[in-house]
């Protein structure tokens, strides 16, 4: 994903814009930053899946390798038996001399036969696409690996843009932060259960003004789905690090449904935030700026999601 930051920013300093086509154009940048921080973060859990992956496929071999040596040492046995005592020995040592065990000998006999044909036939298959498992989820991880090394090469570079955008910020607002976003948030509403854990997670993240950072989940800074994640595991739910993974995570809801607690997504699921009623979302909206409470349509949403 190709991000033209630097002419973005080269070019509002050199034109000398007005403090409003500035914030455009710094929200604008932003933005395109916080989407790469969200392409990071659902890399992040897609290797983590491979080699979860990987490790199960090698734990799954362990099985069956153990039923083959069982069937292996039965079928030695027999073989071993058959030779020692020549053409009739086996039938004899399996039949014995009394006829009243025939049915009950034979019976038996074909019992060892089905269970040693079974872990080898099983044996066989899990090995007959093992190798081709093994070799298909390498490859992704090495695919995955290579991904987020490109990711992290460019966090350099998002790092000095983020310093351009502060000294533009600078330039806006005469501080390194919209004062808007700084305003206290009052206290939390008092509501039960679960959801009340997460809101109250979030209104303490936006009192001591928890700045932005990519690729952050807490406990000092945070990006816009490590907020809403650090929330809800506060009240022992498990999300994703990723807007659009928590998106699939959660139980669709309409607007008029929407209870404090619950995710409302922006921005194509580029970023998410926590919903706190009163048509309010707290979010870490933005590299540079803190975690803070503002009208949930300061843009227009995309969805919206409650926990399950």
């Amino acid at each position: 994903m190709a991000v033209a930051i630097t002419g973005t920013l080269a070019t509002a300093a050199q034109a000398a814009p007005s403090t409003s086509d500035l914030k455009k154009q710094i929200d604008a940048a932003s933005n395109q930053l916080e989407g790469i921080t969200e392409s990071y973060n659902k890399l992040n859990i897609d290797l983590q899946k491979t080699t979860a992956d990987e490790k199960a496929l090698e734990a799954s071999i362990g099985p069956a390798r153990a039923k083959l040596l069982v069937a292996q040492r039965q079928v030695n046995t027999i073989a071993s038996t058959a030779y020692m005592q020549g053409r009739i020995g086996p039938m004899s040592a399996m039949l014995g001399s009394e006829p009243g065990g025939l049915v009950e000998r034979l019976s038996y006999l074909a019992a060892i036969n089905r269970a040693n044909q079974r872990d080898i036939d099983d044996y066989t298959t899990t090995t007959a696409t093992f190798a081709d498992r093994q070799a298909a989820l390498k490859t992704a991880e090495a695919k995955q690996a290579a991904q987020l090394s490109a990711l992290n090469a460019r966090k350099a570079t998002i790092e000095a843009n983020l310093k351009k955008l502060m000294a533009m910020r600078v330039q806006a607002y005469g501080s390194a932060n919209d004062t808007s976003s700084t305003a206290d948030v009052g206290d939390p509403p008092a509501i039960a259960g679960k959801a009340g854990i997460a809101v109250d997670y979030a209104y303490a993240a936006a009192k001591r003004k928890a700045m932005y950072v990519y690729a952050t989940a807490g406990p000092k800074t945070y990006d816009c789905s490590g907020l809403t994640m650090a929330a809800w595991a506060a009240a022992g739910k498990s999300l994703p690090h990723n807007a659009a993974a928590q998106y699939s995570a959660t139980a669709r809801v309409t607007r008029s449904e929407l209870e404090a607690g619950d995710l409302v997504f922006y921005h194509n699921l580029g970023h998410v935030g926590l919903y706190v009623g009163g048509g309010q979302i707290i979010d870490a909206s933005q590299p540079g700026e803190p975690v803070s409470k503002r009208s949930i349509d300061y843009s227009s949403p995309y969805g919206y999601g409650r926990v399950k």
